[in-house]
Parts: structure tokens; C-alpha cells; sequence
């Protein structure tokens, strides 16, 4: 068999020390710049039906560069849901079929596309169409649903009509976000088609200066991947050189490995969500100050995950889009099961099904089930003892302990990351056992007896009034 002749772009890729189809996704990620630029100079505020077709074409054109034939699967999903809603429309059914489709349909992508390692195939894009439809089907439902019966954040995504297939042709393939996110509603892409998502004294929002500045901090965090990949590649984990460290060594290696992991994702997400604030897509209001917002589709909070020194703070500054779309479609829709740990164990399950079919995934999301309960069940503890709390907050404490949960969260943040990058059992648990499964020694005991500990130390509650 021939191999293939090298080309410009593979031997860029090997420069870079990185695979072809991970260059083809930064440049799809970076053209969606000029994009966002030629539809604000040429198409802004004009026809809606001409933008859809601007933004369907364009996203179409980056499915074909990246994986050829395989853009008909998007396709054939985008049509078939359209048919849903036009036969179900806002009805229980509809939300159902059009869930059970749409899940099944990516879950049998990754079957027949997955291989050992994390692959850049169609189904990469089509994971995030996944829950674009689906909350989209939501949104149809909650639209022919009684006002009253709506939460506040449905009020504002529900829509009372069917969308027309240009219309979600566009929004599924809007360029900023085809590729990898991140999610929003349909209401607020219309409302930029519309031009009604911008600042009531701007003709059109000003944003691409504050678009360009995300970007290039998103090619920051990039350069700080590329430079620390260099000495802690994917496979580190399972190298010679990581097994003969000591194990102090080991751990710590072990969570600077997976911050660096976290970099890659991040400055996708930075660049991404660069080209939605240079669209006018991410228009939210003014602050306090009447400072313009353009967060309406931030992905990382930066200051909250690099000053994170619990998970909590982790969940709550990265793949906010995702949590949130999470959060909106299917944790809350769950409270009719009167039980918040099922509730949260069926979402994460959800979410790792979603992601695909590796064993690392529901590996790291059950780690990631079981140290949130953890920490909360802790932080209980000190939230009843204020003498605990007046101790830990004296200056020289303070300072001290910052510096052991930071260490405690960048340890074990790596280690929850090693499913999530392996993702085959016989690789992560290999990369587990050179640290001694520290971190299913350090948790599992606490999560199945630490409410007796909880009950231990808790002093006795005090009767309060109802008003209280």
C-alpha cells in the first residue's frame, strides 16, 4: 500500500507536533473570524433568510474540509428533526422521539467510529448538534406549554412555533459554534439575525474589538499547551520515566500533566467563543457600572478556574455552556424524581454517554459524582463550626491552607483527568496504579461512612423559628 504524498498542511502538523486533523480544526476555528467580520460589513440586520443561508453555507463548507461525505450525517439530523417538530410539534411525543433519535443516532456514530484514542471525526461536531437539537425540541414544547408552568430561564427560550429548516440549518451550523460549542438557545441566535441582541444605542454592537482580545487570549492559553506538551504528552502517564519517580513525585506530576490537559481545551473555547462576541451573538446586557457584556456565551471564567482551590469552583468556571444546557434540559427536568443525588447521578451519567463510549468518561464523572459529595459533606461540617471557621481564617492559616487546597485540587483534578484523556480501562488503570488508586483510597471511604463523620462533628442543631 502507498502512502499518502505529505502536503503544506500534514507537514505544518508535524512542525507543530500535532495531527493533521487537529490543524484542520484550529484553522476552522480561527476562519470563523473573517466570517463573523464579512457578515457584520456586508449582511447585518439585512435579510434573516439570507443570513441563515450565509451561515448554513459557511458551516457546511468547514464539515466538508474536516471530514468530506461524512457532514451528510449533520445533515440527515438537522432534516429528519425539522420533520419531527413538524409532525409533533410542541408535544411531549416530540421531545421524546426527537431525544431518543438524535442520542441514538450519535451514540451509534461513536460505535462505529471510535477508536483507541480521542478521535477528530464527524462525530466531534455532531456531539454538540446533539444537544443543540434536542434543547431546540425542549424549547418547541416549552413554547406551546402554559406561561405560568415555565421557569424563568424557559420563559426566555421557549419558542411558540416550529422553526422553518433554514432557520435551523443556520442555527445548527452557525460557524462560530459548529465545530465545538459552544451551546446557546435559538432565541438568542434569532435575536442577533434579528438585530435585537445589541446595546439599544448601537446600530450594531461594537464588539469585535472585546472578540479579538478573547481570541487571542485563547491562543495564550494555546502557545502554554503546545509548550507544555513537549514534556507532558498525552501518554506520559504510561512512560518509564513517570514509573521511576518517587510518589510524591508521581502525584504531583500527575496534576501538572492534566492541567496542562485542560489548556487544549480551554483555548478551544476561548477562540470559539471569541468569534460568537465578534458575531454579536453573546450580547448580555450592561452591568452595574452600565459596562457592556459580551459573556452570554463564556465557556471559562478564567479568574474562578485559575483561583480555584475545590472542585466546586472547577464545575463552575469551565464548559459553562455545556453545565448550563445540562443544568436547563435534563437536571431540572428531573426533579420529579424527589432525590437530588439520583437526579445528579442520572445527569452525569447522561453527560457521559454524551461524550461517547470510552470507560474513561464514566470513569471520571463518577469520580467527579463522588468528590462533589464529598466536599459538600465537608463543607457542612465547617459551616456549623465557627470555631473551626474563626481558626482557619486568621491570616498565617489562611494563607497556609490556600496553599494545601490548591495543591490538593491540582493533584486530584489531574487524576480525575486521566480517564478523561486515556480512555481505555487498560491505559488509565495503568496510570492509576502508579499512584496507588490514591485518589478511590482517598474519597470512596468518605463517600459511603462520611455522613456519620458529618453527624459526629456537627454540633446539635438549635430549634429556629419558622420565620427564621
Amino acid at each position: 500500500m502507498v502512502s499518502a504524498e505529505p502536503t503544506i498542511l500534514s507537514g505544518l502538523a508535524a512542525t507543530l507536533g500535532c495531527s493533521e486533523p487537529a490543524l484542520k480544526l484550529l484553522l476552522s476555528l480561527v476562519v470563523g473570524y473573517p466570517i463573523a467580520f464579512f457578515h457584520r460589513k456586508t449582511m447585518y440586520g439585512k435579510n434573516a433568510n439570507l443570513q441563515h443561508f450565509f451561515f448554513m453555507l459557511c458551516g457546511v463548507a468547514i464539515g466538508v474540509y474536516n471530514y468530506k461525505f461524512g457532514v451528510g450525517h449533520s445533515i440527515a439530523a438537522v432534516v429528519t428533526t425539522y420533520v419531527l417538530l413538524k409532525v409533533f410539534g410542541g408535544t411531549t411525543a416530540g421531545v421524546v422521539i426527537c431525544f431518543l433519535f438524535n442520542m441514538g443516532y450519535l451514540v451509534i456514530g461513536y460505535f462505529y467510529t471510535g477508536t483507541e484514542t480521542y478521535d477528530i471525526k464527524w462525530s466531534m461536531p455532531h456531539c454538540v448538534l446533539t444537544l443543540r437539537l434536542i434543547g431546540l425540541a425542549f424549547d418547541v414544547y416549552d413554547g406551546h406549554r402554559s406561561p405560568e408552568a415555565l421557569s424563568k430561564d424557559q420563559k426566555i427560550t421557549a419558542i411558540n412555533r416550529v422553526p422553518s429548516l433554514l432557520e435551523i440549518a443556520g442555527y445548527t451550523y452557525f460557524p462560530a459554534s459548529y465545530m465545538v460549542g459552544p451551546q446557546f438557545p435559538m432565541t438568542r441566535y434569532l435575536g442577533m439575525i434579528n438585530g435585537t441582541l445589541k446595546p439599544k444605542d448601537q446600530e450594531k454592537p461594537a464588539c469585535m474589538v472585546p472578540g479579538l482580545l478573547r481570541g487571542l487570549g485563547g491562543f495564550v492559553y494555546l502557545g502554554i499547551y503546545q509548550i507544555g506538551n513537549i514534556y507532558y504528552k498525552d501518554d506520559y502517564l504510561l512512560t518509564e520515566a513517570f514509573a521511576i519517580l518517587p510518589f510524591w513525585k508521581r502525584a504531583l506530576q500527575m496534576g501538572v500533566w492534566g492541567k496542562i490537559m485542560m489548556y487544549k481545551y480551554i483555548s478551544c473555547w476561548m477562540i470559539t467563543e471569541g468569534v460568537c462576541i465578534s458575531s454579536g451573538l453573546t450580547y448580555n446586557g450592561e452591568d452595574e457600572n452600565g459596562k457592556v457584556r459580551w459573556n452570554g456565551c463564556a465557556n471559562v471564567r478564567l479568574r474562578v478556574y485559575e483561583g480555584a482551590v475545590k472542585f466546586g469552583h472547577l464545575i463552575d468556571s469551565f464548559n459553562t455552556n455545556t453545565n448550563n444546557w445540562v443544568l436547563q434540559y435534563i437536571y431540572k427536568r428531573l426533579k420529579f424524581m424527589n432525590n437530588r443525588y439520583i437526579s445528579q447521578g442520572t445527569t452525569l451519567l447522561f453527560l457521559a454517554l454524551w461524550h461517547g463510549l470510552h470507560s474513561g468518561y464514566y470513569m471520571c464523572f463518577m469520580l467527579e459524582f463522588i468528590i462533589m459529595k464529598v466536599e459538600k459533606e465537608v463543607e457542612l461540617i465547617f459551616a456549623a463550626r465557627k470555631d473551626w471557621t474563626e481558626a482557619i481564617s486568621k491570616p498565617g492559616v489562611w494563607h497556609v491552607l490556600w496553599v494545601v487546597r490548591k495543591i490538593y485540587l491540582i493533584v486530584f483534578m489531574g487524576y480525575c483527568m486521566v480517564p478523561f484523556v486515556l480512555l481505555k480501562s487498560h491505559k488509565w488503570s495503568v496510570a492509576f496504579s502508579a499512584v496507588y488508586w490514591m485518589g478511590h483510597v482517598f474519597f470512596l471511604p468518605w463517600f459511603f461512612f462520611g455522613h456519620l463523620v458529618v453527624k459526629a462533628l456537627r454540633p446539635p442543631r438549635v430549634k429556629e423559628s419558622k420565620k427564621e
